[in-house]
Formats: structure tokens, sequence, C-alpha cells
């Protein structure tokens, strides 16, 4: 007896086994709210539960309500404050029922006023820099959330009045993008601010390091060769940063063609001035080798027959 109880003890272990993997093997459904889960006021929503094929029956309920639907979409045509909450769905197949859905937290979005969304020291950052984004109240809020447009999910701040803070540490290319942030109290986490002001975050792909060793570059090639100046410009041409470099070597070659107009008009001058000094110097130097005139001849010594007469007289006829 002894032995073939065991064996039925151990069969029907192996037959529970079976029968709870085959109830378990369901895979849950995934729940979505398109076009997004942060609804504006009056704004339309729907809410979709998403099973594999061949499914007998879907359930979508919202949770601490008692409130449930049998049925796979809910269109929701005016955001209201009483649909804002936490929902989930399941899925029936036979007497099966599949494991519920992760939870969709509907959030009911302009219940109250703006906050305000600013980045410390700037929303332009250098590769590997810090920044600091502050989302400020106006009322005594405890919570608050910031969004980034393509994420999925918020970053939400810490517990704390009026502000919160929101630091990003070794910035990368990854966290450009516009945000916003929002707030609302801890007693009602469904029902949230209108969004603030869209900020949007520059990280600029040229580190500041790069730019001077850059810029060194240039003025130092611009004397010699001013035609083969390299110029590394961060990626899209139309940035703030690419425009300035244009701006700084065009300004270089301007200053170039400048100085050497003013150079060339100088040796002009000089080479003038030099030539015409030159012509009275040789009309100088001719003069002084110019041969003296012939000197007067002297007179002849009179003889000693005319001395003692006057002169002027001469010899008459006795």
């Amino acid at each position: 007896m002894a032995p073939s109880l065991s064996a039925l003890l151990s069969l029907g272990l192996c037959l529970g086994q079976v029968v709870q993997s085959r109830q378990v093997s369901l895979p849950k459904p995934s729940l979505h709210a398109l076009p997004s889960s942060l609804v504006p006021l009056e704004k339309p929503v729907t809410i979709q539960c998403q099973g594999p094929p061949g499914v007998d029956l879907y359930r979508l309920e919202k949770l601490r309500s008692g409130k449930y639907k049998d049925q796979a979409v809910l269109f929701i045509p005016a955001m209201k404050q009483s649909f804002a909450g936490c929902y989930r769905c399941s899925y029936q197949n036979g007497t099966r029922w599949s494991p519920p859905s992760d939870r969709l937290e509907l959030v009911a979005t302009g219940v109250y006023a703006k906050p305000s969304l600013s980045a410390q020291p700037g929303p332009a950052v250098s590769p590997g820099g810090d920044v600091t984004l502050q989302c400020r109240s106006q009322y005594g809020f405890d919570q608050f959330a910031l969004y980034k447009e393509g994420d999925t999910g918020p970053y939400k701040g810490p517990e704390r009045w009026y502000r919160a803070d929101f630091p990003i540490i070794t910035v990368t290319a990854a966290h450009s993008g516009i945000y916003r942030c929002y707030s609302f109290s801890s007693q009602h986490p469904y029902l949230w601010s209108a969004p603030s002001d869209p900020l949007e975050l520059v990280v600029t792909e040229f580190p500041e390091a790069s730019r001077k060793l850059n810029i060194s570059f240039i003025n130092k090639g611009s004397t010699t060769e001013p035609s083969r100046n390299i110029t590394i410009f961060p990626k899209g041409s139309d940035s703030p940063i690419g425009l300035a470099q244009q701006h700084y070597t065009k300004g270089n070659l301007v200053r170039i063609c400048l100085g050497a107009v003013i150079l060339i008009l100088l040796v002009g001058f000089l080479a003038e001035d030099w030539h015409s000094r030159k012509k009275p110097l040789l009309h100088l130097v001719r003069a002084v080798h110019r041969p003296l005139p012939p000197l007067p001849q002297t007179q002849k010594p009179h003889s000693w027959q005319d001395k003692g007469r006057p002169d002027g007289y001469t010899h008459g006829p006795q």
C-alpha cells in the first residue's frame, strides 16, 4: 500500500504543477493611453488593452474605485478630473485569466497654474559639464515632475515645497532636447498643473578647450597661409557656435587683406620719397665735379724803354 500511495501522491503533484504552469503561461497584456497618459482637461484620450490573438474577454479596471468594464478600449471624449487615476487590464481565455498588465497612470493636467522652468548656469552646456534644471511653483506643492520630449516617463523630483532641482551630471549629447515640468500635491497625485513653458537644453558638440585651441590655431596659421586655415565646426551648420566660427574666419581674412593693402601703400610711399630725394643729390654731385673756368692772364712787365712813362703814353713822332 505504501508504494502505491506514494506513487499516487507524486502523480498528483506532477499534475498540479502542469496545471499551474499552464495557468501562468498566459502572457500579460499591455495597456496604453493614446496619444499620451498626460491629458489636458477637456481633451480626448483612448485607453487600450492589447493581448494575444483569440482572447475571449478583456477586463479594464480603475484601481481603488471598484469600477471595471469588460472591454479592451475605453474612449474618453473630454478629460475630467474624475477620469484621472491608475488603470490596469487583463483578459480571459476559457476559464483562465491572464496576469494583470502593468499599471497605467492617467494624469489630468491643467488643473493648476503652470510653474516656471530654468537651467543653471544656462541652457547651453558643453559635453561633460553639469547643469541643474529648476522647477518653481507659486503654490505650496510638494511634488514635481520633469518631462523630456520623446521620453516615455517623467523624472520625479524630491519632496520639497515650492520648487525642485533636477541635476544632470556629466552631460552628453543625449541630454539635448526640450523639457517641461509640472507641479502637484502628494494628496492628489493624478491632478497636475499645466506644463511649464518649454526649455531647450543645448549640448554643444564643441567643448570649450577645443574651441580655444582651434581659435589659436587659426590665428597662427593666418599670418603665413591664410588660404589653408582649418576650422572644425560642430554638427549642424546652423548652430550658433558654427556661425560664430565662420564669422571669425571671415574677419581674419578681411584683416589680412587690409593689412596687405596698407603695407603695399607704405612701401610705395617710401619708394617715391626715396626716389624724389635722390635727384637733387645727383645734381649736387655733378656741380661739384664740373671743371673750373680758366684764370685771367696777367699783363707782361713793361720794357726798360717804357720805364718811367705813365700808362697810356705812346710814342709819337718827334
